[in-house]
């Protein structure tokens, strides 16, 4: 059954958990559909995971339109969500609208995703306005990471925790159908998790959200710049992924690969007629 905003609600109303994950390209998109995974996000971490920027602040909409149209087409019944890239929407509220847009018709996206609490629910409201379902996200929001001064969990001191309930429930109000909740204490990720009606997805804050997302590199070993504290490895690919690597590179050098079996035939006489003998 396809996987839409409307089935996150119902989700959290019946106690479902809800399971997300990252997928930038039509293969892994395809893996992830076919293992049950309620909703793929195309994040922004495309920038780090996929293109090697430092961080998520270069990517451009063309890369999430680009990676986006190709999730869509390998993910049958998950829900596609995609972020909005950095200054896509932050200026005014026509961009977001426009840009959240694109993304729907050109990313073919089923949601999208947008960094930010009370400063930008002008953007949510206009967005959901034109029928578009909008998750948010708060707590740590690398599209801001200049300005928080690092990779640093939020919601620590009194003013901040505050500032994330308010914010939750802003978007609630403003017609938000989920918001993620990035490296935020656990405690105060479930206290937030009750206090609103839609779901929230956990990354970094604890089992008492109403779902967790995690980047499908980092929980599968295969991206190791760096490693998060919420990270758990699910399966060594990325050792597989370099013992296949290293495996291929031996049989080449040595001559052993392709074996006949690897190879394709042609009928002896047409062989010699072909090189004139």
């Amino acid at each position: 059954m396809k996987n839409t905003s409307v089935t996150f609600k119902e989700m959290k109303k019946k106690g479902e958990k809800i399971s997300m994950l990252t997928a930038y390209d039509y293969s892994t998109a395809k893996l992830v559909d076919e293992s049950g995974i309620n909703g793929i996000l195309v994040g922004d971490s495309l920038g780090n995971v996929m293109l090697g920027y430092p961080d998520t602040v270069s990517v451009t909409m063309e890369d999430m339109i680009h990676h986006g149209a190709a999730v869509a087409r390998g993910a049958k019944n998950a829900l596609v969500v995609i972020d909005m890239p950095f200054m896509s929407y932050q200026a005014s509220v026509y961009d977001a609208v426009v840009n959240a847009g694109r993304l729907m018709k050109e990313g073919r996206a089923g949601a999208i995703k947008l960094e930010g609490g009370e400063e930008i629910i002008p953007q949510v409201e206009a967005i959901v306005k034109a029928s578009i379902p909008v998750m948010g996200h708060i707590g740590l929001t690398p599209q801001s990471i200049n300005s928080m001064g690092g990779y640093k969990a939020q919601g620590r001191d009194i003013a901040s925790a505050k500032k994330l309930i308010k914010d939750a429930k802003l978007l609630e109000e403003a017609g938000a159908f989920a918001v993620t909740l990035e490296c935020v204490p656990a405690e105060l990720a479930k206290y937030i998790s009750d206090e609103i009606s839609i779901p929230t997805i956990g990354i970094g804050a604890g089992a008492g959200t109403d779902g967790q997302i995690l980047v499908y590199a980092d929980m599968l070993a295969m991206f190791s710049d760096y490693r998060p504290k919420f990270v758990k490895n699910f399966a060594n690919v990325g050792e597989a992924m370099r013992e296949g690597f290293k495996a291929y590179d031996e049989e080449v050098k040595k001559g052993t690969y392709p074996a006949a079996e690897h190879t394709y035939a042609i009928d002896e006489a047409v062989f010699k007629e072909a090189i004139g003998k």
